[in-house]
């Protein structure tokens, strides 16, 4: 049996089966701009790719943005896709694909992908930050997602750090290369891989805003340790891509450690494993834990 798996993000919408432990028939289409034209494009997915499968598809099982109520299968919060929220999105599906559905935020699909499959593989607890625009995360605790009662366990990014932001406004690229550009007066602006350039070539208003970044980043995975106290924290998203990532948050991590005399504290940082297909394998993973709970 396989299982089609699905991303569906801001601007496109990702796809692939799950077949012998791997992804297969990976493939992509614009976010369409209905509801309608997204059911359709849907269908017309899961018909394409049974056609070609070796095995039966057994049910699909989704990667979406906002706060999703599982159990309900509706999507709370806010994207950049609106209509997909506040209504009834898996029984639709249910309906339309003749598939049972499955659906978990993205951010919480990336951490199970490396909960289960990936980087803290084997660990009994793990947290993932997933760095991007804003700071998503996951909770992973004895293989099984803690999301709270309010479905807002592992939303990293509304933590408050220094000065009263957020960790989203301090540690994500995005919000980093626009500080930038508003104190240089670039119109446009910089994006977050341009900033990191900058500081390497020496700009000083890049390296500092780069160092902001790193620290606020340590503090925010040096408060989640201190409530989970996890073997393994996993970082993702689009800037865990640079090699230059790890080793200055370490440090930092180190210092605040020393600072508050917590070095006792074992925390160990590792790059996510999976990137562009994090989310389709944590999709799968998802399928895999909720029918373990049926």
């Amino acid at each position: 049996m396989s299982i089609l798996a699905i991303d569906i993000g801001g601007t496109g919408v990702k796809y692939a089966l799950w077949e012998a432990e791997a992804l297969t028939g990976n493939g992509s289409f614009v976010t369409p701009a209905t509801w309608e034209q997204m059911k359709a494009g849907l269908k017309a997915t899961l018909h394409n790719l049974a056609s070609c499968s070796q095995e039966p598809i057994e049910a699909v099982t989704i990667s979406v943005p906002g706060a999703v109520d599982s159990e309900a299968g509706i999507i709370g919060g806010y994207s950049a896709i609106p209509y997909i929220h506040r209504m009834p999105f898996v029984a639709e599906l249910t309906d339309l694909l003749g598939k049972p559905v499955f659906v978990e935020n993205d951010a919480n699909c990336a951490g199970l992908a490396e909960a289960f499959y990936g980087a803290a593989k084997g660990a009994k607890s793990a947290v993932s930050f997933i760095i991007g625009s804003g700071i998503g995360g996951a909770v992973v605790l004895e293989g099984k997602l803690v999301k709270g009662q309010s479905l807002f366990g592992g939303e990293f990014g509304y933590m408050l750090t220094e000065n009263g932001q957020t960790l989203s406004e301090l540690a994500s690229p995005v919000h980093a290369a626009k500080r930038y550009s508003t104190q240089k007066g670039l119109v446009p602006g910089i994006t977050g891989r341009e900033l990191f350039d900058l500081a390497a070539t020496g700009d000083p208003l890049a390296q500092q805003e780069v160092q902001q970044l790193h620290r606020a980043l340590a503090i925010g995975i040096y408060n989640v340790c201190l409530v989970v106290d996890p073997e393994v924290v996993c970082l993702g998203g689009g800037l865990s891509r640079r090699k230059d990532l790890l080793a200055p948050v370490q440090d930092q991590l180190r210092l605040l450690q020393q600072q508050h005399h917590s070095e006792d504290q074992q925390i160990t940082v590792k790059i996510c494993q999976f990137q562009q297909d994090a989310n389709l394998i944590g999709a799968v993973a998802n399928y895999y834990l909720r029918k373990e709970q049926a």
